[in-house]
């Protein structure tokens, strides 16, 4: 029994003299410094996330911002720990309005109506000669520098604008501004697709319904169609609507989409009359008829050749366009006129045209291909 109280007695002395040994050595080195003492270990954070961009339009290239650097980690043992600095976040993009190309930004864009080359009618206001003569042949004529461009000259008539909105607009957006546009005189509130045809630089024509072969039949012209069974004052006011229909055109063509007025073109004297009628106005006339005679009493032009024609397809456009080029290549120049503003027929015109001028020919204005009346010699 002593002999293992004097063992206990031992373990109890070496005990208290650890205790006071470590109280001594603590008090020895001080208190601990703030920053010497390890914070608690916390997850990683994450990778700053990207900016988002901008909201508005940046008008100058965009300059990345320096990256500020980021306090370095200090470890337990009080020396900071080196690590890869993060990347930097992709730079936004730059904000631009998205808008459809403007074909011929640079084209000269046609003249507005002119009020003091309208009259007043019953139908509404119609063309007139200017109060200095001028014509509206001239007045809203595309310019063309008839003495600098000598290459043979192709004029193209698009008909039916107006009544397919989507299909005309498309049309005046995607189409050379040297190509005519024809419009239905039937057509709803034209105002906007003429407003965007003169910002391109296209001449516009007024399309008359005039009486077509198979008339009563298959081929309906509409209610204010000139017919050869009207009294002529009736015809003339007839005109008058159609003419009224719209303003800053530079002429009519006697077709209206693919209906060409045979019937009525082919009574001389009414046609005729319509035709002094149109120059009395200032405007000029195309016959759609190939083979026609040039208009006799209108300055105008006779179509050499339908586009759309036997057969209203892709492959035949393209197929008629090629003889047109021959046609203009031959002769100087050739007048082609398709019926309607398809999307189809406007990208075999677009394909078509877009190598032109290096195979030696050039589109151009239907002014630029007039004849005088009666004859067969370029204006």
């Amino acid at each position: 029994m002593t002999r293992g109280r004097r063992a206990l007695g031992a373990f109890w002395a070496v005990v208290v003299l650890a205790l006071v040994a470590g109280t001594g050595t603590l008090q020895w080195l001080g208190p601990p410094d703030a920053a010497s003492v390890a914070a608690p270990a916390t997850p990683a954070a994450a990778d700053p996330a990207p900016p988002a961009p901008a909201a508005t339009v940046v008008a100058e290239p965009f300059i990345e911002a320096p990256v500020p650097a980021a306090a370095e980690p200090i470890a337990a043992t009080g020396a900071p720990v080196r690590t890869e600095p993060p990347a930097a976040p992709a730079p936004p993009p730059l904000v631009t309005p998205v808008a459809m190309p403007q074909q011929g930004a640079a084209e000269p864009r046609i003249a507005e109506p002119e009020p003091e080359m309208l009259e007043r009618t019953r139908a509404g206001l119609v063309p007139k000669l200017g109060p200095d003569g001028r014509t509206s042949i001239r007045h809203y004529a595309r310019p063309f520098d008839r003495d600098a461009e000598r290459r043979p000259r192709i004029g193209l008539i698009i008909g039916n604008m107006g009544l397919f909105a989507q299909h005309s607009e498309e049309a005046i957006r995607r189409l050379p501004g040297a190509v005519t546009l024809a419009f239905s005189p039937y057509a709803q509130r034209p105002e906007p697709l003429l407003e965007r045809a003169r910002a391109r630089g296209m001449e516009v024509l007024t399309a008359l319904p005039l009486e077509p072969a198979g008339y009563g039949q298959f081929a309906d012209p509409g209610d204010r169609a000139l017919l050869t069974g009207r009294p002529v004052e009736e015809n003339l006011e007839r005109l008058d609507w159609a003419l009224s229909r719209m303003q800053g055109q530079v002429g009519a063509i006697g077709a209206l989409g693919r209906l060409r007025g045979e019937r009525f073109a082919a009574n001389a004297e009414l046609l005729g009359i319509i035709q002094a009628a149109l120059t009395t106005r200032g405007l000029l006339y195309i016959d759609p008829r190939p083979g026609a005679p040039t208009p006799a009493r209108a300055f105008g032009r006779t179509v050499d050749l339908i586009l759309d024609e036997p057969s209203e397809t892709r492959s035949e456009v393209e197929r008629r366009l090629t003889e047109l080029e021959a046609l203009a290549l031959r002769n100087g120049s050739a007048l082609g006129l398709l019926g309607n503003p398809t999307p189809f027929f406007t990208a075999a015109i677009l394909a078509w045209s877009a190598g032109l001028e290096d195979r030696g020919a050039v589109l151009a204005p239907v002014t630029v291909l007039l004849r005088r009346p009666g004859t067969q010699a370029a204006r």
